[in-house]
């Protein structure tokens, strides 16, 4: 009985490593999904904010008060990339 219980004792064992290693390999992907959909959300955040700041510099009130505030101030573009650009990098396993 005790040779019974200790065979299966190292079949677990053995297996740990492999359950482990996916543990692993299930999180760096969920970590990298997560990174993806944050550089996402970054990228739209900046458009907004960008058309938002040029809208205000093309409009009343905000076109004199920046003329008078900020005269530096000017037109910004808004972040624009080719579609392969946009492709998230291939990641290989």
């Amino acid at each position: 009985g005790l040779s019974s219980a200790l065979s299966k004792l190292m079949v677990v064992v053995e297996k740990y490593p492999e359950l482990k290693a996916n543990e692993n390999f299930m999180a760096l992907q969920s970590q990298l999904e997560g990174t993806e959909n944050r550089i996402t959300v970054a990228r739209r955040d900046f458009i907004e904010d960008v058309k938002l700041y040029n809208l205000e510099l093309r409009t009343m009130p905000g076109k004199h008060v920046a003329a008078i505030v900020h005269p530096e101030a000017q037109i910004k573009e808004t972040f624009s990339a080719n579609p392969t650009e946009q492709d998230a990098p291939k990641v290989k396993f």
